[in-house]
């Protein structure tokens, strides 16, 4: 047996051994790079067609725009692999709310494989007509269409999770009501776009499957953070997302393929006109790439939360001082968030993290006590705004552009749309209501600068 057949056969067996039944993005990459080592002839697309064929993974909707699996490849792999990659790209739903056909990357995001694969494909076909419908569409209509029919139990969009074990995940559980375009589907959909757009366009054909998987998902920003990293990459999927989509588009098509839907009364359509138009603009407006609570691991809430009186006319502006580094990969900052939820419950005495949200310097914004609760970050204000920490010491510094631009726009853009903050809302720093030096002299003098920023604090 010669060295090239060895390892190959070593790969299949460190892969069949250790990684069959953990749901991780890393995991289903050196699953694919197993593959592609016993079928090393095949291109990106070969693979990504003879993946959608082991896994069985056929439906009409896919037909119209990929055409039917007849001249895929059987890729040659081990039934170990075989059988993991089924398991990983089928998605499904259970009773229990079980929710498979989802990974967890190293950004801290939930990805339904199967809606990334199909944009990945379409995009590799040159199909670009089918990004939309195979990516988003599809999943957001079916589950517009069921929370129609069931309003009281189910979500319109977006429902989020939570893993077993964020080291070692392998059962994903949703932890609301249920909807057809979960929060894992909806991310799934949108690197499925922000992919299959970018191989229709460019060279990155010419790539492996497994090669532009890890370029994408597995980046670890160095100290500089976002600002000096790659533009493909996950923790960019927001960013690079509103580049490439048009929303007009994806809107008319959602109208359209609702819009000739049978058996809707006048009252189901005429709620259905106002769950396309509401959870539309939610989609666009809010919905953000926001780290739940489950998801950086949070300890639960002691006691009962007292509950805001929505809209909030006022935003507070900290620094954490504590961690002083900024976070640049997401181990980093949910670590942090949890050192700093100990610290506010066991040494201070809280009943939570203190803050609303938390910025981080790898892309994400962390959910502390969120839109609905009253927080701890401001005394005297803390059930008249939110909170909204980064976190570092900005004394002399400043946080990355990327993670001031995430508050600064993205996140005031989705509070106030979402009825969380409003239109009017007075933008403050720490300082301003009480004696402290957060959020840090320079970037204190930073917000000064920046919209709805008041001088006066009632």
């Amino acid at each position: 047996m010669d060295w090239h057949l060895r390892l190959l056969l070593s790969l299949l067996v460190v892969f069949a051994a250790e990684a069959t039944t953990t749901k991780h993005m890393k995991d289903f990459i050196r699953a694919v790079e197993s593959i592609e080592a016993v079928n090393p002839d095949l291109q990106m697309l070969d693979v990504v067609k003879g993946l959608r064929k082991a896994a069985g993974f056929e439906t009409n909707l896919i037909k119209q725009y990929l055409g039917d699996l007849s001249d895929a490849h059987d890729l040659v792999s081990d039934p170990s692999v075989t059988s993991y990659v089924n398991e990983v790209i089928n998605h499904s739903l259970s009773e229990l709310g079980k929710e498979k056909g989802v990974v967890l990357t190293l950004d801290g995001s939930n990805v339904a494989l199967a809606p990334m694969l199909l944009g990945l494909e379409a995009g590799l076909q040159s199909t670009v007509q089918g990004l939309y419908p195979l990516s988003l569409t599809h999943n957001l209509v079916a589950s517009f269409l069921h929370h129609v029919h069931n309003e009281q139990t189910t979500l319109s969009f977006g429902t989020k999770g939570f893993w077993d074990s964020i080291s070692s995940p392998k059962v994903y559980t949703l932890s609301d009501l249920p909807s057809l375009a979960t929060d894992a589907l909806i991310i799934g959909g949108i690197d499925g776009f922000i992919l299959g757009s970018e191989v229709s366009t460019s060279n990155h054909r010419e790539r492996s499957l497994s090669d532009l998987l890890k370029s994408y998902y597995s980046h670890q920003p160095d100290a500089a953070g976002l600002d000096a990293s790659p533009r493909l990459i996950s923790q960019k999927r927001r960013m690079n997302f509103k580049k490439l989509v048009s929303f007009s588009l994806l809107k008319s098509q959602m109208v359209q393929a609702l819009t000739v839907r049978p058996n809707l009364n006048e009252t189901e359509r005429k709620r259905l006109d106002d769950v396309i138009n509401e959870g539309f603009d939610q989609f666009v407006h809010v919905y953000a790439v926001v780290i739940s609570r489950s998801q950086w691991g949070a300890a639960a809430f002691i006691g009962s939360p007292s509950y805001l009186s929505l809209p909030m006319p006022y935003l507070f502006i900290h620094h954490t001082y504590q961690p002083s580094k900024p976070c640049t990969t997401f181990d980093q900052c949910d670590s942090d968030m949890r050192s700093m939820q100990r610290y506010h419950q066991q040494t201070n005495g809280w009943s939570d993290i203190g803050y609303s949200f938390v910025a981080g310097s790898d892309g994400n914004l962390y959910e502390g006590r969120g839109w609905n609760w009253v927080g701890a970050h401001t005394y005297g204000y803390n059930s008249k705004g939110y909170g909204v920490s980064f976190i570092g010491d900005y004394t002399s510094t400043l946080p990355i552009k990327s993670a001031m631009d995430m508050v600064r726009y993205d996140f005031t853009s989705c509070a106030v749309n979402s009825g969380g903050l409003s239109s009017s809302y007075s933008l403050y720093g720490h300082r301003q209501a009480t004696s402290t030096d957060c959020p840090g002299n320079s970037f204190y003098r930073e917000i000064q600068t920046w919209e709805h920023y008041q001088s006066y604090l009632p």
